[in-house]
């Protein structure tokens, strides 16, 4: 009889062990769905914040949401004659991973140059590939710090135009816009 009330005994013990192991897989299940369910999440909130909500409030013309100025012109553009009709350009959606930051960070871009005239209009056209490589190259050497400062948009606007003016004399850029920058 002494075996039986032992045995009794014992038996709760491993329905307690059972009970402990099951809250131990409970917690691997919900790391293992919890966290991709999350990483979905994450990038659903992204696609719609960046395709329909960014686009859906706009900026007045020639300001940005912060209601600094968004163009950058030369001086000696400023002080020459309009020749024909203006036009502008655009580079849409450039991902740029600022430096520093491992890939941990991008920078979503997008970027207008206003020239004059059909001819260079056409000429900026099928240069697009040499904007990208200066656009690309000149922002991806910046730090988050430089990017997140407001104050400094129009210096990156300024010197994006010289080195697009260096790259590419002849088809006369007038201005630069910026028509979408989120840091991410």
């Amino acid at each position: 009889m002494a075996k039986k009330e032992a045995a009794k005994k014992a038996a709760p013990k491993k329905e307690e062990k059972v009970e402990k192991t099951e809250k131990k897989g409970l917690n691997a299940k919900v790391f293992l769905i919890g966290l991709p369910l999350f990483i979905v999440q994450l990038v659903l909130v992204y696609f719609i914040t960046a395709n329909f909500l960014v686009k859906t409030v706009p900026a007045p013309p020639g300001l940005n949401k912060h209601g600094d100025q968004e163009e950058v012109a030369s001086e000696e553009e400023e002080s020459e004659e309009e020749e024909g009709e203006q036009k502008i350009f655009t580079i849409k959606d450039l991902i740029i991973n600022p430096a520093g930051t491992n890939g941990q960070r991008l920078l979503l871009l997008s970027v207008g140059f206003a020239v004059n005239g059909e001819e260079n209009f056409k000429k900026i056209e099928e240069n697009e590939v040499i904007l990208k490589d200066v656009i690309l190259g000149t922002m991806s050497t910046k730090t988050l710090a430089e990017l997140n400062q407001r104050e400094l948009k129009d210096s990156l606007k300024s010197e994006i135009f010289h080195k697009v003016r260096e790259a590419m004399p002849k088809p006369k850029i007038k201005k630069v816009y910026f028509s979408k920058y989120v840091l991410n």
